[in-house]
């Protein structure tokens, strides 16, 4: 079946940190007498997303207590730390994050298009893709989008707060095949988690791409695995 929709997931798959989280997450880490590497708080912090992801599949954020979203940036910053073999307290986790925090407000950390996303939207949109985002992130995001330049290339959005569901719940792609009006195997969705994008898209009929530009998890391989956006185009 030809490919007629695309669908992206939002972070870290078309958008970083500027500045990048691992740098302040290294200088946060810093203040607490606790050194590491950039590169491996890098692959740390994949570690932790894979583990704040499954949680919020489970149960959403915006769907938890005070108490209950303190818990879960406290168990993501230490499975961060266990990354890279640093045993922390709850206590201990949570002084890091608000620290982490505090420096993505002083330095002023916004959202930054990656360096292949507008070359590979661009060539996606001249084939007469149908491109969306499919995302859990639960902030605004159209104005976000244009700021980034990302609107003129995307034709919708797909949140988790506007549908109430988060990937890798079937409804939320589910909803995006229904705003691109295409069938299942006609989409191919791309994202940087397996569990709730590969995993995800796959359970909805949709062909999954798995972006993995730093080369963490070559381990996988029941998928397509690019390094890429720009690569996209060679799946179709």
């Amino acid at each position: 079946m030809t490919i007629k929709a695309v669908f992206f997931d939002f972070f870290n798959t078309l958008v970083d940190y500027d500045p990048p989280r691992e740098r302040l997450q290294v200088a946060a880490c810093r203040e607490f007498g606790i050194e590491i590497e950039p590169q491996a708080m890098r692959q740390a912090l994949s570690g932790g997303d894979q583990l704040y992801y499954q949680e919020i599949a489970r149960l959403p954020e915006s769907k938890r207590s005070a108490m209950e979203k303190m818990d879960l940036y406290a168990r993501y910053e230490a499975k961060v730390l266990q990354e890279v073999g640093v045993e922390v307290s709850d206590e201990e986790a949570l002084k890091i994050m608000a620290k982490f925090g505090a420096l993505m407000r002083q330095l002023g950390a916004k959202f930054v298009l990656f360096d292949d996303v507008e070359p590979a939207l661009a060539q996606l949109k001249g084939r007469g893709l149908t491109l969306g985002l499919i995302t859990n992130f639960d902030r605004d995001l159209p104005p976000i989008c244009d700021e980034l330049g990302l609107s003129s290339y995307l034709d919708f959005l797909v949140t988790s707060l506007a549908v109430g569901a988060v990937k890798p719940d079937p409804a939320i792609f589910n909803a995006a095949l229904e705003r691109a009006g295409v069938n299942a195997s006609e989409a191919m969705h791309v994202g940087d988690q397996y569990h709730s994008d590969v995993l995800g898209a796959r359970n909805a009929g949709i062909s999954p791409l798995l972006i993995d530009r730093d080369d963490l998890h070559p381990e996988i391989s029941d998928c397509p695995r690019i390094r890429s956006l720009e690569e996209v185009v060679g799946y179709l």
